[in-house]
């Protein structure tokens, strides 16, 4: 500080002294940016309403081989050095899962199961969370498995889109989350530190994922889903964006 700066400072000081109103302690938060994974911001329910529609009775069973098939998938590709991108391996896993239940697939059933990814609808709590977030400086991104493309066509269709920084997606480095450049495009993005950078997960292993990263995470458990036996735990649980914008805007711990 310079003389000027500190005889500013001092007569500020003494007027708002004289006045009697105290200065406004500046508040440190913990966190100056969030990233979301992508079922976070986008709903996954409509999948099993799909499911169930077109196969009553099979539903459930169709989405639990679906969704499992799904992840290995991805999982077995990134491994493989045989990368194909979340609508592929998606649509791959659907095929898998009807043959295996021993059901029936035309194209139009296949196109209506598959709308839920290729148009996806985010949360009800997206909208207004969102846009509390952005006004209390918080910076955000997404960052998801899911295609650019996929996640940039729902955000502008919820009218969401401006406000995030960057819509980031693992296809841009050929890998899914939880290898760890996966998660790395979030600092890469922001430029801060990785420590300073909220992880918002919607699974379990996206939690493990972020925090063998280093990231402080807070579990969007929207579905009361078990944790998993995976040797690390959320900085925070929840069951929605309101739980998370506490945690996120509260001071620095």
């Amino acid at each position: 500080m310079n003389r000027r700066q500190f005889v500013s400072a001092a007569v500020g000081g003494a007027v708002a002294g004289a006045i009697g109103v105290e200065a406004a302690p500046q508040v440190k938060r913990a966190f100056d940016a969030i990233a979301f994974d992508g079922l976070v911001v986008f709903d996954p329910r409509p999948v099993a309403a799909a499911a169930e529609a077109a196969f009553a009775g099979n539903g459930a069973a169709l989405v639990a081989a679906w969704r499992t098939r799904q992840f290995e998938y991805q999982w077995l590709r990134a491994l493989g050095g045989r990368y194909a991108d979340f609508l592929q391996t998606t649509d791959d896993a659907l095929s898998y899962a009807v043959r295996q239940l021993g059901l029936v697939l035309d194209a139009s059933t296949r196109q209506r199961l598959m709308a839920p990814y290729t148009a996806p609808n985010v949360w009800p709590d997206v909208a207004e969370s969102l846009a509390t977030l952005q006004r209390s400086g918080m910076r955000l991104v997404i960052l998801s498995n899911m295609t650019h493309a996929m996640m940039a066509d729902g955000l502008t269709r919820a009218g969401v889109a401006d406000r995030f920084d960057a819509i980031l997606s693992t296809d841009a480095i050929a890998t899914y989350k939880p290898d760890p450049r996966a998660y790395r495009l979030g600092v890469d993005a922001l430029r801060v530190p990785k420590e300073r950078l909220l992880f918002a997960a919607f699974a379990g292993w996206d939690v493990a994922g972020a925090k063998w990263f280093g990231y402080p995470t807070f579990w969007v458990n929207r579905l009361a889903a078990p944790p998993e036996e995976l040797g690390v735990a959320a900085d925070g649980v929840g069951d929605g964006l309101g739980a998370l914008m506490r945690f996120a805007t509260e001071p620095g711990r």
